[in-house]
This record gives structure tokens, C-alpha cells and sequence, in this order.
């Protein structure tokens, strides 16, 4: 399991320095930032007094903490018990709540399985005050190294404050997922290859199943985003900013992308899925068909040879000098008379 979180810890740098030694484990990185600016690195216990500095917001990353972290955080920052709790045993749908000066953000991470069997989940959530955010990641997903490092390299943005990091964290997941659908659409592709070149089978059936069970999940994590992103840009949020609102418009176009990439795909999936069906059915007729057809052509011989098997004594074809070459010249004429008649038919 990767120890960053999806702030992501920092690239050292002189000016950045390194995390403040003493801090429990779970703590990433906690820094101070004003103008945009890294202007100290922080513990815990020096977050309180670092809050309500005019034009500084604290930036705390954690990564899988214990109860007894949340709670000390909670002491800090005043957070409220049903956010923390939530915070603490993840297992959340994406969702915004607010609480009374604080956002509280759940989002799902995704990335493709190393084997390609299941797509893999994982949360972060965030708590954005008027001069902090908090991000709190659950899941053993790929590493968001090097995220910190590049907000700080646009001083600019980053002294938008709290708002515009939950944006850049925000269109970071969400990006995340672009890639991951398209390699669903390269693996249906795939199948659309299987089915209609006549290799279909169960294996096949099985395949689509297990794709469309991954969109449903996709689709999950996807759907509650849209309602999300709606919330954060009105201005009723004292937390987020006026001028952050065109960033978060962003994110709900590629939220709505999204959502209509994996629609498509699920209804293709559909379609394939019933295409996949009848042409298994078909095989199966086919096959049904062949074995019809061999059953006539052999029951015509067995008729004859069982008729002849009979213990009559009173049977004249059977003191004829010609009566076997007669009778295996008509069963041999109707065998390839069948076969000739099943040919045309398309029966074998």
C-alpha cells in the first residue's frame, strides 16, 4: 500500500524543506500556505495556531489514520463527529455535506487492475475550511506523488486558497477515469472481434458480464459527481470562492463526459450481449441440425441391415444371388442421396 495521498507528498526543495519530524504515522505532509506561498511546515499540534493568519489556509494530507488521529485532528480543527466518522471508516458513496463552516467532499479513485481482471477503488475525502483542507485517503491506489508540487509551482492558483486545491484534487481523480473507461472501450472492442467472427462462447458471455459489472461500478462513483460539482459552483458556499467556480464547471463538463462515455458503453454491451446470445443459439441450431442430419443418413442402413438381421425363415430376398449387392448398392444410393439433399439444405 502506497503511503502517499492523493495531495501527494512534496518534491523536497530548498525553499519546501521536508515534514515536520514527530508527526504520527499517517500524517503525509501539513503545511502552511499564504500568497501562495509554502511558508511553513507543520505538526499537529502547531496547526491550531496557524489558522486565522489573514490570507493562510493549512494544507493536512493523511493517509489510512487511525481513530486516534482523526480525533486529534478533530480537536484542532473543530470538525464535526459525524464527518469524521464518516472519514474514519470510509465505504462512502461520493457525496458534498456541509457542516455548519466546513465542506466535507467524499470522491472514489479508480485504477485498472494490474491483471485486468476488476477495476480497484479506493476513497479520499475532503474537509475544506475557510483556512484549511484536510484530505484523508482510504485504498491502496497508484501513487498522486508530485500533485502538492505542482500547485506549488503556480503560486498564482494556489493563493486562491482552500477552494482551488479542492478543485486541482477534484480534477485530478476525475481525470483519473478518463483512461480507464477508454481501456473498457479497447476491451469491448476486443469482444466485438469474438463475437462476430464466430468464436463466441460462454467465455464470451462471461467477459461481457464481467465489463458491464465494472461500468455499473464506474457508474456508481461517476453519477453522484454531477450533483456534486452543481453544489460547489453556486454561491451559497462561503468555502469556494466566486472566482474558483469556472474550474469546478470544468470538472462537471468532464463529469457529464464521462457519464455518457459509460452509457454508450453500457448500451453497446447490451446490444452485444444479445448479439452474442442469438449467435450461440444459432451455433446450437446449427449443430443440432448436423447431428439431425447424420441420424437420418445413418438410420437408413440400420433400417435396412435390422430388417435383414430378422430370424424368418420365410424371407426370399435372402436365397437371391444378386439380393446383397442390391441391398448394400440402396443403402449406399439412399446414405449419399441423404447426404447430397442435407448438403443443399445447409443441414451439414
Amino acid at each position: 500500500m502506497s503511503s502517499e495521498v492523493l495531495a501527494g507528498d512534496p518534491i523536497p526543495t530548498p525553499a519546501q524543506g521536508s515534514p515536520a519530524p514527530g508527526n504520527p504515522h499517517g500524517v503525509i505532509d501539513c503545511a502552511a500556505y499564504s500568497g501562495g506561498k509554502r511558508v511553513a511546515t507543520l505538526g499537529l499540534d502547531g496547526l491550531r495556531s496557524a489558522l486565522g493568519v489573514p490570507g493562510q489556509f493549512v494544507w493536512l494530507g493523511l493517509n489510512e489514520p487511525t481513530e486516534e488521529l482523526m480525533q486529534a485532528v478533530q480537536r484542532e480543527l473543530a470538525l464535526h463527529d459525524l464527518a469524521i466518522e464518516d472519514a474514519h471508516t470510509a465505504h462512502q458513496r461520493p457525496k458534498l455535506e456541509q457542516y455548519q463552516d466546513s465542506l466535507f467532499v467524499v470522491l472514489r479513485t479508480v485504477q485498472g487492475a494490474a491483471d485486468g481482471a476488476e477495476l480497484e477503488f479506493g476513497e479520499t475525502h475532503i474537509f475544506v475550511g475557510h483556512d484549511y483542507l484536510v484530505t484523508v485517503r482510504h485504498g491502496s491506489l497508484r501513487s498522486h506523488t508530485g500533485l502538492r508540487a505542482r500547485l506549488e509551482g503556480r503560486p498564482a492558483l494556489l493563493a486562491k486558497g482552500p477552494g482551488f486545491v479542492l478543485y486541482a484534487l477534484m480534477d485530478f481523480i476525475v481525470d483519473q477515469y478518463f483512461p480507464v473507461v477508454e481501456a473498457l472501450e479497447e476491451s469491448f472492442e476486443l469482444l466485438e472481434d469474438q463475437i462476430f467472427t464466430e468464436t463466441c462462447s460462454r467465455d464470451t458471455t462471461k467477459s461481457i458480464y464481467r465489463l458491464k459489472r465494472d461500468l455499473v461500478a464506474l457508474k456508481r462513483a461517476v453519477m453522484p459527481l454531477v450533483e456534486v460539482c452543481n453544489r460547489l459552483m453556486k454561491f451559497d458556499l462561503e468555502m469556494v470562492p466566486s472566482d474558483t467556480h469556472p474550474y469546478f464547471r470544468d470538472i462537471h463538463d468532464h463529469v457529464l463526459r464521462l457519464n455518457e462515455m459509460i452509457d454508450s458503453l453500457r448500451e453497446l454491451l447490451g446490444t452485444a450481449l444479445e448479439a452474442n446470445s442469438s449467435l450461440i443459439s444459432e451455433q446450437h441450431t446449427v449443430q443440432t441440425k448436423r447431428l439431425a442430419a447424420w441420424a437420418a443418413i445413418i438410420a437408413v442402413p440400420t433400417m435396412v441391415a435390422g430388417v435383414y438381421g430378422m430370424n424368418f425363415e420365410q424371407m426370399p430376398e435372402l436365397h437371391w444371388e444378386l439380393g446383397y449387392p442390391v441391398v448394400v448398392g440402396f443403402m449406399v444410393a439412399a446414405c449419399v442421396g441423404l447426404y447430397a439433399g442435407f448438403r443443399r439444405s445447409g443441414w451439414l
